[in-house]
């Protein structure tokens, strides 16, 4: 079922007390669900140790989502050329096609007037 879906079929009141439910009980879901998971595999481990074994904890069991190393700005930098060059862009760094370069950040702007040819800026 889709957020839209859910949202069609219940009640303002009802969401609002599902919402806190989910305050007092603790989360719905897969964090919850790698919580009960890892519950029960603490138990087994424990239980099937050795007299000498280390006893298991909770945290050995719960799955780290989304944990990279940080990257530095050169890494994120050299990620983003990358995309770039993936996906057919112009590195508007080095300044675009028709070789005007591109100004620094916070320099003032050089204002372009285009005019017809033959036509000079007075005339109308």
């Amino acid at each position: 079922m889709t957020v839209g879906e859910m949202l069609a079929r219940m009640t303002s009141t009802e969401v609002t007390e599902w919402m806190a439910y989910e305050r007092i009980a603790g989360p719905l879901g897969p964090a919850r669900a790698d919580v009960q998971a890892a519950i029960v595999a603490a138990t087994v481990a424990n239980a099937n140790r050795g007299k000498k074994g280390r006893r298991f904890h909770l945290r050995d069991f719960i799955p780290k989502w989304d944990r990279r190393a940080r990257q530095s700005w050169q890494q994120q930098l050299a990620v983003v050329e990358q995309l770039n060059a993936a996906f057919g862009g112009a590195d508007l760094r080095k300044g675009v096609d028709d070789g005007d370069p591109v100004p620094a950040p916070g320099a003032p702007r050089r204002r372009r007037i285009w005019r017809r040819p033959g036509r000079r800026p007075g005339d109308r």
